[in-house]
């Protein structure tokens, strides 16, 4: 079953655990907590989202581009790669990769349109070069398998045929992209995660077709709990703290 949406080489790039959200030495010289590193790759995160809605660039592309802003940053500072311009950057290159693609003029359009801050408004020259930078991050591997491929046969083969359950597990599937989850996880696994919390909230009892299947539960209930966990602790996500991990960022060592 996993096997149809799984490579060798993409599982090669899963990390573990405790190897996300470790703070870059250069970046912990600012004074970057890994509270901070959460909350910026959070914001990028939604600004991606927010980005994408104006241009009208599907929930897939930025899936991705999500995904690439997320593995650049295991491997990158903070401080090296500005996130206000990987962001873009990552959308842009993600609309390359998804075979959606858009001319760089229009990112920097609504960057400007999106950002007041004069030096975050980037130009079309900047998104090029950053792009070559986020590319050598990424060892110029930008396959990224989505929880998205698994999940209609998944919802299919469950017997669950609940519109509103659909819903509920399609908008838990792209909340999980705000996570880390999609670089630890398989992503069959975390689309069985949302399936699970989909079913315990809508009172479906589904229980028996998951006996059936040749997972690990105690995983898949792992990956829930992380995911419930985000929505507990997500009010403490303000934009004051935000912008106060932002100002450490941008003070010079």
């Amino acid at each position: 079953m996993a096997s149809n949406f799984w490579t060798s080489t993409h599982y090669k790039e899963l990390k573990d655990p405790e190897e996300i959200n470790v703070v870059n030495p250069i970046d912990a010289q600012r004074g970057i907590s890994v509270e901070d590193f959460r909350l910026i790759k959070l914001h990028m995160s939604n600004y991606i989202s927010k980005l994408a809605q104006h241009i009208k660039i599907r929930q897939r592309v930025v899936a991705t581009a999500v995904t690439y802003m997320r593995r650049v940053y295991t491997r990158k500072s903070l401080t090296e790669y500005e996130p206000q311009l990987v962001a873009p950057t990552c959308l842009y290159l993600a609309c390359k990769a998804e075979e959606s693609v858009i001319h760089a003029k229009l990112i920097v359009f609504y960057i400007k349109k999106l950002y007041a801050d004069e030096k975050f408004r980037y130009e079309i020259k900047d998104i090029l070069e950053m792009e070559m930078k986020i590319l050598e991050a990424l060892n110029f591997y930008l396959v990224v398998f989505h929880p998205y491929r698994s999940l209609p046969e998944f919802l299919q083969d469950s017997g669950i045929n609940d519109t509103s359950m659909t819903h509920l597990t399609w908008g838990l599937v792209n909340d999980t992209y705000r996570m880390d989850l999609i670089l630890i996880h398989p992503p069959f696994l975390i689309t069985l995660a949302c399936i699970y919390i989909a079913s315990v909230h809508k009172e479906k009892d589904i229980r028996t077709w998951f006996e059936e299947l040749s997972v690990d539960m105690n995983i898949v209930k792992n990956i829930a709990m992380e995911i419930l966990d985000f929505y507990e602790n997500h009010r403490l996500f303000t934009e004051e703290r935000v912008h106060a991990a932002f100002n450490k960022l941008a003070t010079n060592s």
